[in-house]
């Protein structure tokens, strides 16, 4: 396994809970090794801990068992809802992406390294990532990478 320069990573449920999918497995067991390992910190916000408290059981309990020293809690702000705002009145995706918007704007506004999901309709898609970072530019904030966990925790795609 080979590091490259994403060591603050902002997580959205959906690698919380991918642990646990088989389809998705491969890449989020080394991505939640590499974490446990303290070779990368987890940026989490309140989106996340809110959706986790309607997850399954053994989902939260993964997440509660981390190692506390590599989780960031950030928090969001009007500025974030705003900009997640942004995103969906520019067209971006619709209102019932709310979420998924607020995980973009924290994780943009508080200088995460990526976002790491795997939404790959709302989140983790090409158009929408340019129109995610289109916003962001027009409003003076920097671009967000956004990635899968596979392409957080390997360098040989």
């Amino acid at each position: 396994m080979q590091f490259n320069r994403f060591k603050r990573v902002y997580v959205d449920t959906s690698v919380v809970s991918g642990k646990f999918d088989q389809v998705h497995s491969w890449q989020t067991e080394p991505f939640w090794k590499a974490v446990i390992n303290s070779e990368i910190c987890i940026v989490v916000s309140e989106v996340l801990k809110s959706e986790l408290e309607i997850a399954p059981e053994h989902v939260r309990d993964f997440f509660n068992q981390l190692p506390e020293s590599q989780i960031e809690q950030v928090n969001s702000t009007a500025i974030t809802e705003q900009l997640a705002a942004r995103y969906i009145s520019e067209g971006v995706v619709g209102k019932s992406s709310l979420n998924d918007c607020r995980h973009i704007a924290i994780a943009t506004a508080n200088r995460a390294d990526c976002l790491v999901s795997l939404n790959f309709r709302h989140i983790v898609n090409a158009n929408r990532i340019y129109r995610y970072n289109g916003v962001n530019m027009l409003l003076g904030y920097t671009s967000i990478e956004i990635r899968t966990p596979y392409e957080v925790i390997y360098d040989d795609i």
